[in-house]
């Protein structure tokens, strides 16, 4: 079988047990900030385990894209040198949410091992938690393993957790024999030995525990059952070969790596090592920038970057001397394409984006290269190269630690391992720090409670923006309340409710809340969960109290500037797609009443051309008047195949709400909108510029706002044409003739400034004195720029044959210092050195080279003691 047709029977297998199949999450984990990467099949179904969200299933399968390479999960610097390491990894998975349990758990992992894949009996053995009784009984008594297979391990082995907090609980592994030539040859040999002769194929982990930041585990609210076996391992297993790389996942990348380096896997252990790198690497590089990560110096794009550069130093080593990843990230598609189509449309840009990359690490390898010669002859007599260094290396030009050890060991020095994992760990936490996010697992316990109490909140604000409704709860500071009074801030909760909830870029509706006996403004309404909507409100009179039957109103005016600026999004999007590229995607948005904000995946800034040609279309777009057309409960797979655009940072059920306008953008979307898009009148483009690595931003007026934003421009317009007293199809040639007849004027005064600059150096030779043998010229020109100053010292040096000039200078409550050396005293005299010493007097900082140095302060009043200092500097040499 190939790896494509054992993904695809895992899937089967299980939806013939009624699992659903359920696509695979993007690389950047939406429902969990706490995770650079996604790095496991469960980190989609996080909020399910923790019972914060409710499925139409109980139970899922699914082939997950995997990134392990940063954090907690971290495999980057073995990967290449061993069978089983990757960066990148597709995990088989199977999952219950309150269904099965470890019975039917064991049951599936076996009947799939031992009769569809049809690994032989004898050659598979178990592992439990050693504290887990109820699993090994299972083992042996429903499965009829002899006790001597079931073994039990510790909690490093078997005992699973996402990462420091979340869904956690015991696990079984099931391990398969590959036999003597894989052992390690200790006596001590035995399942959980590091060697590969008894291989880990699946992990059945029995959720049952929630780990919160202090370590404290709570039982999850329904058991669960989440497994994970690696697709590479399996199916190197299936295939008969010993490695990972050997499989038709992997094989058909390291022959595109032969063809371009011109050698052959298999003949040289260290450049096979390289050809491993390389393949699994490009994988890497290529899922995770369609999933919308970008080479940067933080986060994700950090890591990114790291394994980039990592794999280029491994080409560099192969003879390759060009950049060849790009042409890799091709054959990547090719294999990978039929299970993740998003491939074929974002390959190109996938392929420019690390071209780019490439093209600019190779200069960097060069200067890192540089930098490690001078600090191995820098540090020679030490025999050991600092950690610092070491880091430097491997942080700023990529270098992986073995590849700076090597050379080092060449030159005979080691390595400062213990500097070196100071510095690494202080980048851990940094970049820790820098991913940390509100998790729900550390949501208010309140919501928790009121959502394990059953209730649904009834959102029917998409047809209508009032509604009857009950007070179910009343919420302050964490705290249930029976009642609020005038003047107070609290979160309401109803059984229903008209009032959008923010979520998907779109802000919360405003309106009020109203009671017989009381009247509440709401200033936002929230969706902490995704059942859950809360409106925040002030108690403008009387008393609400639960239980109240009352009137909700959404401010119609504020949601209608809402739908205005959410459906001239979707018309952006689609118009950004058709001008620059179908690599274009959202990366974030914001829709309020008075502005738009869409941050989009892209690589280069937009020219000015581009931008109008845009904001032409757009415009077009809304003249058309095309209807808004919304379909709900449209099922996923079909919507998908129509063309909807879906943001594979979002979740999504079984059945999708689609949003459509005419006849170029259809996307899956949970907001708003207007009934046609005329209703939009008119879209204004303000800004366009970067937001991070990869991704741009543009700010956008629509209706009501963009037309005040035009009537500002020409209230603006009229003031300049009254100032200057023209009409306004004049504004401009009067505009251009003042600036002409203002640089004329400069160029004047530039000019007399030049003049009386070189009679008072003229002036200024008289004050010529000789210190310790030497001309110095010492003197205050008064109100000199620092380009004054400089021009003043060019005349000096005209009319100086030798000696040293130290002039200064106040303007614009700052100080100036210059020193000229004449060349034949720059062995003397030291320009640079000197106004260092004078900078701090005048309260500044300076510098330059022996013969002209500068320096500028915020002290003018120290300026005289700073020219009697360099007559002192200098009469001491």
């Amino acid at each position: 079988m190939t790896g494509s047709e054992i993904r695809e029977l895992f899937l089967k297998y299980f939806e013939e047990n009624n699992h659903t199949i359920i696509q695979s999450s993007s690389l950047i984990p939406k429902s969990d900030p706490t995770l650079l990467f996604t790095n496991a099949g469960m980190v989609q179904f996080k909020d399910t385990f923790l019972g914060l969200e409710k499925r139409s299933y109980n139970r899922a399968t699914s082939a997950q894209k995997c990134v392990r390479a940063g954090g907690k999960h971290n495999d980057l610097e073995n990967v290449g040198h061993t069978a089983r390491h990757h960066t990148f990894f597709e995990m088989l998975g199977n999952f219950s949410f309150g269904d099965y349990f470890k019975e039917e758990a064991i049951k599936f992992g076996w009947t799939l091992m031992t009769e569809v894949y049809k690994l032989p009996v004898e050659k598979l053995w178990v592992t439990v938690f050693e504290e887990d009784d109820e699993a090994s009984e299972l083992w042996q008594k429903i499965i009829g393993l002899p006790e001597d297979r079931v073994l039990r391990m510790g909690e490093k082995d078997n005992f699973w957790s996402m990462g420091d907090t979340g869904p956690c609980g015991p696990c079984s592994e099931i391990l398969f024999d590959q036999g003597e030539e894989f052992s390690c040859g200790k006596p001590t040999c035995a399942p959980g030995c590091e060697c590969d002769r008894y291989l880990e194929l699946w992990n059945l982990v029995f959720m049952q525990f929630d780990r919160d930041s202090s370590g404290k585990m709570t039982p999850l609210p329904n058991p669960s059952i989440d497994t994970g076996m690696g697709l590479e391992r399996i199916t190197a297993v299936l295939q008969g070969v010993k490695s990972n790389y050997e499989t038709d996942l992997l094989r058909g990348i390291i022959a595109n790596v032969e063809e371009i380096a011109g050698k052959s896997y298999g003949e040289n252990e260290d450049l096979d090592v390289s050809m491993r790198v390389i393949a699994d690497h490009a994988r890497a590089v290529t899922f995770l920038i369609s999933d919308g990560v970008f080479p940067s110096n933080e986060g994700r794009g950090y890591v990114l970057r790291r394994i980039l550069r990592r794999a280029v130093r491994h080409a560099k080593m192969l003879g390759i001397e060009e950049p060849c990843l790009y042409r890799i990230t091709n054959r990547v598609k090719e294999i990978m394409q039929d299970a993740y189509p998003e491939l074929k449309e974002n390959i190109d840009f996938v392929a420019d984006v690390v071209k780019n990359e490439e093209e600019r690490f190779f200069e960097t390898i060069d200067r890192g290269l540089e930098l490690l010669k001078a600090e191995i002859d820098k540090h020679k007599g030490e025999k050991v190269l600092p950690g610092d260094v070491v880091f430097k290396l491997y942080d700023t030009f990529g270098f992986p630690v073995d590849l700076t050890e090597d050379i080092a060991s060449e030159n005979g020095l080691t390595l400062d391992q213990a500097g070196f994992e100071k510095e690494m760990e202080q980048q851990r936490t940094q970049s820790r720090e820098a991913w940390k996010g509100d998790d729900k697992g550390d949501l208010d316990p309140l919501y928790k409670e009121i959502l394990s109490g059953g209730l649904v909140v009834n959102f029917t604000g998409y047809n209508q923006t009032e509604d009857s409704a009950k007070i179910f709860a009343i919420i302050k500071d964490s705290m249930l309340l029976d009642s609020a009074e005038e003047g107070q801030e609290v979160d309401i909760i109803t059984d229903k409710t008209p009032f959008y909830g923010e979520s998907g870029g779109q802000v919360g509706d405003r309106g009020t809340i109203e009671a017989e006996m009381g009247l509440a403004q709401v200033v936002d309404t929230k969706k902490p969960l995704p059942v859950i909507i809360v409106h925040r409100a002030v108690i403008k009179k009387g008393t609400l109290r639960v239980g109240d039957e009352v009137e909700l109103k959404v401010d119609k005016k504020y949601r209608y500037g809402v739908e205005t600026h959410h459906s001239t999004t979707h018309i952006l999007h689609a118009v950004l797609r058709e001008v620059l590229g179908t690599h274009v995607g959202q990366a974030g948005s914001l829709v309020a009443p008075g502005r738009l904000r869409f941050d989009f995946t892209h690589h280069s800034s937009i020219d000015e051309k581009d931008l109008r040609k845009m904001e032409d279309m757009i415009n077009e777009r809304i003249r058309w008047d095309d209807n808004v057309l919304i379909e709900t409960e449209v099922p996923y797979d079909d919507a998908i195949k129509r063309g909807a655009m879906a943001f594979f940072e979002e979740k999504y059920g079984d059945n999708v709400r689609v949003v459509s306008i005419g006849d170029y953008s259809t996307e899956l979307c949970g907001g708003t909108h207007l009934d046609s898009s005329g209703e939009a009148g008119l879209l204004k483009i303000v800004s366009e510029g970067a937001s991070s690595a990869g991704v741009r931003r543009i700010e956008a007026l629509a209706g009501e706002a963009a037309w005040g934003y035009m009537r500002g421009k020409e209230d603006t317009l009229s003031e300049a044409s009254n100032i200057l007293r023209v009409a306004e199809p004049d504004l401009i040639s009067r505009l251009k003739k003042l600036v002409e007849e203002n640089e004329s004027i400069k160029t004047e005064l530039d000019s007399y400034k030049n003049k009386v600059l070189s009679e008072r150096a003229g002036d200024l030779m008289d004050n010529i004195e000789q210190v310790n043998g030497t001309k110095v010229l010492s003197a205050e020109v008064s109100g000199a720029d620092p380009g004054q100053l400089r021009k003043v010292w060019d005349d000096v040096r005209s009319k100086l044959d030798s000696g040293v000039a130290v002039l200064g200078s106040k303007a614009n409550g700052k100080a100036f210092i210059l020193i000229g050396v004449t060349k034949d005293l720059t062995k003397k005299y030291h320009s640079g050195n000197m106004v260092k010493e004078l900078a701090p007097i005048i309260g500044g900082k300076g510098g330059g080279k022996p013969d002209l140095a500068q320096a500028g302060g915020d002290n003018p009043d120290k300026l005289g003691d700073a020219l009697s200092k360099a007559i002192d500097i200098i009469g001491a040499k």
